[in-house]
Order: C-alpha cells, then structure tokens, then sequence
C-alpha cells in the first residue's frame, strides 16, 4: 500500500505536471524551430509573441464571460482561441511586412535578423503590459479538476489522493491534435510540402516555382497558432503574466536545441527533457521517500536536488551541455 501511495505522490507532483509543462514546452518549440528551419534565424520574440496571442484570447474571454457565453465545464478562452489565433496570425504578418522583409530581401545574415527579433520582443512586452497590465491575470473558468484527490482517495482507500487539473487534460489532449494536424500539413499537403522543399534547398525550391512570399506567409500563420495555443493552456494552466512568457523563452529555445534544432521531432522530445528534468530536479522527495524507505532511511529534510526559485537554471545547464557535447541534438538537427 505505501508503495502504491509512492507512485500516486509521485505522479501527482512530477508525471503530471511533467507532462503538461512538456507539452506547452513542445508547442513552443515548434514554434522556434518552424522559424529556424523555414526563416533561418532564432526568433527572440517567440516569447512576447505567446504572450501577445494569450493576451487576445484572455480580452475575448472576459467579452465572452461579461456577455453570459461559457463552454459548460471546459474553460471560455477555447472559444475565445480561434479569435485570438487570428489576431496573432494578423500581428505576425503585420510585422513581417513592416520588419523582418525589409532585411529578409536584403538577405542579411541571421546574427542580424536575430538583433532585430530582440528589438520586436522588447516592442511586444511593452505593448502587452500596457495593454493588459503587468500583473497575473486569470481567465479560467468551468470545472477545475477532472478528478480530485478527494474523489481519488474515496474511490480507491489510499491515503495519497491524485488530482487532475481540467487545464493539464486539456494541454496534453490539445498538443497531441496541434502536432498530428501539423505533421498532417507539412508532409501531406501542397503547401507543407513547399515549405519543406525551401527549407532544404532555397535556391532550387524557388527554381522549382514556389513562391518565397507564399512560404512565409504560412510559416507565420502557423507559428501564430502554434504560440497562442501553447500561451493559452500555459495561462491556463498557472496563470497569465507577461512577464513570465519572457522567461518562458529559455526552456523553449533549450527544448529545441536539446530536441535538434530545425527538426520538428526534435522539438517535441526537447519540450518534454527539458520539462521533466526541472519538475524532477524540483521535486522535493521527501514524502515520496517516507512511503518507500525504512524509518532509519528516511530524509530528515525535503531531499529537494535543487529550490524551485533555480528551475530555468536546469534548462540552462542542459542546453550547456548539448551544446558541448551534442550540438545538433538528440534527434539531428536538420531542416523542416
């Protein structure tokens, strides 16, 4: 019976959350290595621009909720999502045109392009605490768990009790979709396929008649939804606050270069090392040790590897190593 409360402690404060921090991590990784593979640089604005599409879909949400709208027990900013994806598709593309083209056409190199990302990232970050404040802001509403520890430990008598967050079944069953329909679109489309071809070989994608415009205009529409989902169930899942999408912006680019970047497998696996390592190296095993060791064995302290206050020094610390050891990552990096 102890060991069986172990493995419920253990699911409950690391596998769990493991798996939906992974899978926003994996959605946001995506994103970065979409831009890498297609647009040939590191977007810094990758962050901002998951804050700016949670941002659209939080102002829906309250328009929703003030007006009565609701999605029964599923939270009101999945309405609110498409619209918001919208709007960030139309912000990408707005900032394409004013921005990255002008150095795109000029074909500046990438060191450039990832000077002027950073300046777009300081842009949105302003634009975003301006608009909606600095401070946490919560959106979510309708059932809150799909089980209880309550529920859990009437169901099965045991002292430890699993929760389940609505936000965390969502993210997990939401990134699965997201990435069959991408890989759907990259590998069994037109479309996809173009954008493949010129991120393999730009010279003779455009020799073969695909339009360069064309390309980018989907890589961004893709890359909006792709960081306003992730942003959404993030929010939803903690909370929202600018800021935090900022620093949000290491585990996803070392998600992607631990992953491989450019290569969309890579990203996927990244999001969920990165992820796992800093739940695990955070966890305080203290309780988890109690119910599997004897008395005499057993931690008089937290047995906590690492304070949560250093988590993203985890990310940084396996992004170091990859890049010493690995540098193209666990899968080869490679193009989209």
């Amino acid at each position: 019976m102890d060991f069986l409360n172990a493995i419920v402690a253990l699911a409950n404060f690391v596998i769990v959350p493991g798996m939906a921090y992974g899978a926003q991590l994996a959605l946001g990784a995506l994103g970065v290595t979409l831009i890498y593979g297609i647009l040939r640089f590191s977007n810094f604005a990758h962050g901002d621009t998951m804050a700016m599409g949670t941002m659209f879909v939080i102002l829906i949400t309250w328009g929703f909720q003030s007006a009565g709208i609701s999605f029964g027990p599923l939270p009101t900013a999945l309405l609110a999502l498409p619209f918001g994806i919208a709007l960030t598709g139309l912000l990408l593309i707005g900032t394409d045109k004013m921005v990255y083209q002008f150095y795109r056409q000029r074909k500046v190199k990438p060191v450039v392009m990832v000077m002027v990302s950073l300046g777009v990232m300081f842009i949105m970050n302003g634009l975003t605490r301006f608009i909606i404040g600095p401070g946490d802001q919560r959106f979510a509403d309708g059932e809150r768990f799909i089980i209880s520890a309550r529920e859990f430990k009437a169901m099965t008598g045991l002292k430890e009790g699993l929760a389940i967050k609505t936000s965390q079944g969502l993210t997990v069953v939401t990134a699965v979709i997201v990435v069959a329909v991408l890989f759907w679109f990259l590998n069994r489309t037109r479309t996809g396929k173009s954008m493949r071809a010129y991120s393999d070989n730009e010279d003779l994608a455009l020799l073969s008649g695909i339009n360069p415009e064309r390309v980018v205009l989907y890589t961004w529409l893709i890359v909006a939804a792709l960081a306003t989902v992730a942003g959404t169930l993030y929010g939803l899942d903690k909370s929202f606050k600018p800021f935090t999408y900022f620093q949000l912006l290491l585990p996803i680019f070392a998600a992607a270069i631990v992953g491989g970047l450019g290569n969309p497998l890579g990203a996927i696996a990244g999001g969920f090392v990165i992820a796992f390592s800093e739940v695990t190296v955070t966890y305080a095993f203290k309780k988890v040790a109690n119910y599997v060791l004897p008395d005499a064995l057993a931690p008089d302290g937290l047995a906590q590897l690492m304070s949560t206050d250093y988590k993203f020094a985890v990310s940084f610390s396996i992004l170091i190593i990859v890049l010493l050891f690995k540098p193209t990552g666990l899968f080869k990096g490679k193009s989209v």
